[in-house]
């Protein structure tokens, strides 16, 4: 067959809808080929199949779609398929609107023909959908869910003890040198007998004692019991009693808040480190120091197990924001953190990074180099955070294991790099 013979390539754009979605295709030259609204539904899947069936698409040749979304139901089920699926940022469907109206008229169904045209002049310059397995999706889900929850344990206590400050001091300060502070359980177990100052400072030690086994304490009560029972009598500055039970009212809602929050973050760990280490990656990136079984689950939620992916290390490193960004126009040269990036990679490169500083002995020695080098506390976290970005792609990529041998060998101090800001 010759080149001339083959059918011309056909694009696809769907404009996302909470109802319904705009579906337009083009060709090769850009002539709209169709245009249709769908349902959010099975009928509506069936319907936009049908539509790409009927201009060409193939399993051997699939139609590619864009969309302005990489989640939800419709997402799911073109990746489902295996046919390519594009998520395009919706100011790039902005900017690329512009250029065929300067009047900037809008409509759900130009907005499909964008789409369909962004892949028709500018697919190479866009990333698809990764083929991630099923496991490494559903990883995904809840380790972001986790991660989510632990944000909102975190806005929850900081809610709790901003509202402590204005009336209960003494709850504050005998946890201020706890571990876990308010998010402690002997805190909350507390807090929840006690919601004001007046009611802590009546509870006797034999009290505190039950409550502290309530919370699930076995070791040291007696001893703790009696440094609560000096604290919460101490002298403190009170609000008038009916306002200070107006105080307390708001306290048990923000505490049930909390509690909530906690427990959610809780059986969202357990489940997230379940399915982890059911994947076969598992292995792989808990043997990096600093990766526990959540944060490395963590870690494969956003880089997948699609080895496609990522064309380089490099690529990896810029998705993630370890990569710096170097800006040059003439004389002027600067190199700059990189602040478009995956949040939720970066959030846990931090962490991992600063774990690793425990766990291993190169890894600090890495640290330390990038300090003296002029580096500040973040940015020499994010260099060593890049560096085992690139490590981590290999042994990916080779299915080995982390060598502390290799990863971080003894290197002279003449080549300390310059720090980067």
């Amino acid at each position: 067959m010759e080149i001339t013979d083959l059918p011309a390539p056909v694009f696809c754009g769907v404009d996302w809808a909470e109802a319904h979605h705009d579906v337009a295709l083009v060709d090769a030259g850009g002539k709209q080929l169709a245009k249709q609204r769908i349902g959010d539904d099975a009928a509506g899947f069936a319907q936009l199949t049908a539509l790409l069936t009927e201009h060409g698409d193939s399993k051997e040749r699939p139609i590619p779609v864009a969309i302005e979304t990489s989640r939800g139901l419709l997402v799911a089920a073109l990746r489902a398929t295996g046919r390519p699926v594009y998520s395009i940022n919706p100011l790039a469907v902005a900017r690329y609107r512009d250029r065929h109206s300067v009047a900037r008229k809008k409509s759900d169904a130009i907005d499909a023909a964008a789409l369909a045209n962004i892949l028709r002049v500018d697919m190479a310059a866009h990333r698809k959908l990764p083929a991630d397995t099923e496991l490494a999706q559903a990883i995904a889900v809840l380790a972001r869910a986790q991660q989510d929850a632990v944000w909102d344990r975190t806005q929850a206590h900081n809610k709790l003890r901003s509202q402590l400050r204005e009336f209960y001091p003494s709850i504050l300060a005998a946890f201020a040198d706890h571990r876990f502070g308010l998010f402690a359980v002997e805190a909350r177990t507390i807090l929840a007998a006690a919601p004001t100052p007046t009611a802590a400072a009546r509870l006797t030690r034999r009290q505190l004692r039950s409550l502290l086994k309530r919370a699930g304490r076995s070791r040291g009560i007696e001893a703790e019991a009696d440094r609560l029972h000096e604290v919460l009598h101490r002298d403190y500055l009170h609000h008038p009693p009916q306002v200070e039970e107006a105080f307390a009212r708001q306290t048990v809602g923000l505490l049930r808040q909390l509690d909530a929050a906690c427990a959610n973050a809780e059986q969202l760990e357990v489940a997230t480190v379940e399915a982890f280490e059911q994947h076969p990656d598992a292995s792989v990136i808990a043997s990096f120091p600093g990766l526990g079984a959540l944060t490395g689950a963590r870690v494969l939620a956003e880089i997948g197990d699609d080895r496609s992916r990522f064309a380089n290390a490099g690529s990896l490193k810029a998705y993630a924001g370890s990569a710096p960004v170097t800006r040059a126009s003439g004389k002027s040269r600067v190199v700059l953190s990189r602040r478009v990036k995956n949040q939720r990679l970066a959030s846990t490169g931090h962490t991992w990074a600063f774990a690793s500083l425990r766990a291993s002995e190169g890894a600090r020695a890495h640290y330390d180099r990038r300090r003296e080098a002029g580096d500040r506390h973040t940015a020499a976290l994010r260099n060593l955070f890049n560096r085992f970005l690139g490590m981590l792609f290999f042994c990916l990529h080779h299915k080995v294991r982390y060598d502390p041998e290799k990863a971080f060998p003894n290197r002279p101090p003449t080549e300390i790099l310059p720090a980067v800001a």
